[in-house]
């Protein structure tokens, strides 16, 4: 029985480097099941942050994790973080110039929680017994202090690492883990249908920028 750990924006920027948008519907469900067939899936715990300032990607966003709980029920525990605004001290040319005494700053926004919250469900799930293995979907090497936790608090919990495609740096190897690649066909294999209903009577459809 696996339970599973989606770093939410690891995954869709590994994808988007790869695939574009083509795989963005993604059924993180089907996707787990793909990745472990032998497995019988307890829970996928998926980790994202709605963006800022770009309301037509927050709302595509929104969609999806809508179409995710609608399609799956209580198989999929969405745990949404948020963005921090961040205060760049240095302009751009300045960067790329020591020499540049430009006085301008700018704003940007730091992911905040996400990485934590999926390391602390990692831990606390092994401990707690839900499941007998753990799935994480990530190359984030940040993660690591989570996966030699699980492994010292459950020493006989199955422990694999699923690396997003892209050219990102990856694990190479974790000692008493598993680390494969995420293949192409496990993502066209994982799709949610075009249009999900919602148990609102709302229909959610998937966003013409990621056909």
């Amino acid at each position: 029985m696996v339970a599973a750990y989606i770093d939410g924006f690891n995954l869709y920027y590994g994808m988007k480097s790869t695939y574009h948008r083509k795989y963005m519907w993604l059924d993180v469900v089907q996707l787990v099941r793909q990745l472990r067939p032998d497995d019988q899936v307890v829970v996928v715990r998926y980790f994202t942050a709605i963006v800022k300032n770009e309301p037509a990607a927050a709302a595509n966003q929104t969609t999806y994790l809508d179409a995710l709980n609608a399609h799956n029920g209580a198989l999929v525990d969405a745990h949404v973080g948020r963005f921090k605004i961040k205060t760049i001290g240095r302009c751009k040319v300045c960067r790329q110039d020591f020499q540049c005494t430009c006085p301008k700053t700018y704003q940007s926004y730091e992911e905040k929680e996400t990485d934590v919250a999926l390391g602390v469900a990692m831990v606390e799930d092994a401990a707690l017994g839900v499941g007998d293995t753990s799935l994480l979907i990530s190359a984030d090497s940040d993660l690591m202090p989570a996966i030699r936790s699980v492994q010292k608090i459950t020493p006989g919990r199955g422990i694999y690492v699923a690396l997003p495609p892209s050219n990102q740096p990856r694990f190479r190897s974790i000692p008493g883990a598993g680390v494969f690649h995420i293949r192409e066909t496990a993502l066209r294999a994982a799709q949610l249908p075009p249009t999900v209903s919602h148990p609102s009577g709302r229909t959610l459809s998937r966003p013409t920028k990621w056909r």
